[in-house]
């Protein structure tokens, strides 16, 4: 029998973080990956060329924090700036896939930098592999976590007309098949804070989070070894 050797992955708690700090953090893993991987081509005897570039995930949280996708629409913030500074919020308008999500404590944000040219070349398994992750990380809370035709990410009572609610938001960048950016899952997320946007410019759809599905506090810590736990068996990855 031949012992299949898995791929490893780095994982970095960043703990609470400006939103700006960690996504200079990504883009200079990024950019170090592209420079990889523009040798291959351009200078294949270069000894840089020949490394291997290491997946990492970086897991986090954010001060109070708005983010806007490359395709998103500026009026689904729904305040101005003086309402921002007067809740102790940012903006940022990003360069990932999605529409307007909100960022704050008592939410795991998890960024993935993956070489999907070393696991696969598909976005679309990739995002499923995401919301697989947060499926069955939420699952060991009692938690039937869905995908929602049409749009990313994972709902409760998806196919339930009125009941459906996003639990965790995603949006990635993916460039030469290396991603940032990643997901955000409410486990006690204070809501209130996503009445001030249209979450991820869905208007019909409502927003919740662990603590308010069970009704207590819920242990992050717990949550982000589960996560870690089943992530790394989604991707099929050791974590270093």
């Amino acid at each position: 029998m031949i012992d299949i050797v898995k791929q490893t992955i780095k994982v970095t708690d960043l703990g609470l973080i400006d939103y700006g700090t960690a996504w200079d953090k990504q883009e200079a893993v990024m950019q170090e990956g592209l420079k990889i991987k523009s040798l291959k081509f351009t200078n294949p005897e270069d000894p840089a060329a020949n490394t291997n570039i290491q997946h990492q995930l970086y897991l986090c949280q954010h001060p109070h924090v708005y983010t806007l996708g490359k395709s998103g629409a500026l009026e689904n913030l729904l305040i101005n700036n003086q309402h921002l500074q007067d809740l102790g919020a940012t903006f940022y308008k990003t360069n990932r896939g999605g529409d307007i999500t909100y960022h704050g404590p008592g939410q795991m944000v998890a960024y993935p930098l993956l070489d999907l040219e070393q696991i696969y070349t598909d976005l679309g398994k990739y995002m499923r592999g995401l919301e697989e992750a947060i499926i069955l990380t939420i699952a060991t809370f009692g938690l039937k976590g869905e995908r929602l035709e049409g749009a990313t990410g994972v709902w409760l009572d998806a196919s339930i007309p009125g009941k459906a609610r996003k639990i965790c938001a995603m949006g990635v960048k993916c460039s030469r098949w290396l991603t940032m950016h990643g997901l955000a899952l409410n486990i006690n997320s204070n809501l209130d804070f996503f009445n001030y946007i249209v979450p991820c410019g869905i208007s019909d759809k409502g927003v919740t989070s662990i603590q308010k599905e069970l009704g207590t506090i819920i242990d992050e810590e717990k949550v982000k070894s589960i996560f870690l736990e089943k992530f790394a068996e989604v991707f099929q990855l050791e974590i270093n």
